[in-house]
């Protein structure tokens, strides 16, 4: 790929904060309600995602069944999202959510951060650190309690 090519591809990304922070808002917006085609298509066809302890997922197809699953899972699913960085094709941000869990019936809570490595205005890789518990419950990690 040449450079003026690399270039065009590159002006696709989030380029200043501002174009950053709305698209992270755009993409809060997709969970709510679910919307799985809008989320899934705003991933690369050959995506990579590592999301907490679950096994690496990749392509959409893959990325498709993961969100369903929790769309399935996550009733109510209430999120917020917060650009915290936003450094070459690399947008960071801190999420939040609430949200029933559909098997149990609990209500859980959630936040975490993300990493988004981004190619020709879509996210190539997603990596994201999810914390979970029962709200108004003690964490689970057993440490000051």
């Amino acid at each position: 790929m040449g450079i003026q090519a690399a270039r065009k591809a590159a002006s696709s990304n989030p380029q200043t904060l501002d174009e950053a922070r709305a698209f992270v808002k755009r993409v809060e917006s997709l969970f709510m309600p679910w919307n799985v085609a809008g989320i899934v298509a705003g991933f690369t066809e050959d995506c990579v995602v590592r999301f907490g302890d679950l096994p690496e997922l990749r392509g959409r197809a893959e990325l498709e069944k993961f969100f369903r699953a929790r769309a399935a899972r996550q009733k109510g699913y209430r999120l917020r999202k917060q650009l915290k960085s936003l450094m070459g094709d690399t947008i960071a941000n801190t999420w939040e959510g609430e949200w029933e869990d559909s098997g149990t019936g609990a209500k859980m809570s959630g936040h975490g951060v993300e990493i988004w490595v981004m190619r020709e205005g879509r996210i190539a890789v997603w990596e994201a650190a999810f914390n979970v518990k029962e709200a108004g419950k003690a964490s689970s990690m057993g440490i000051l309690q």
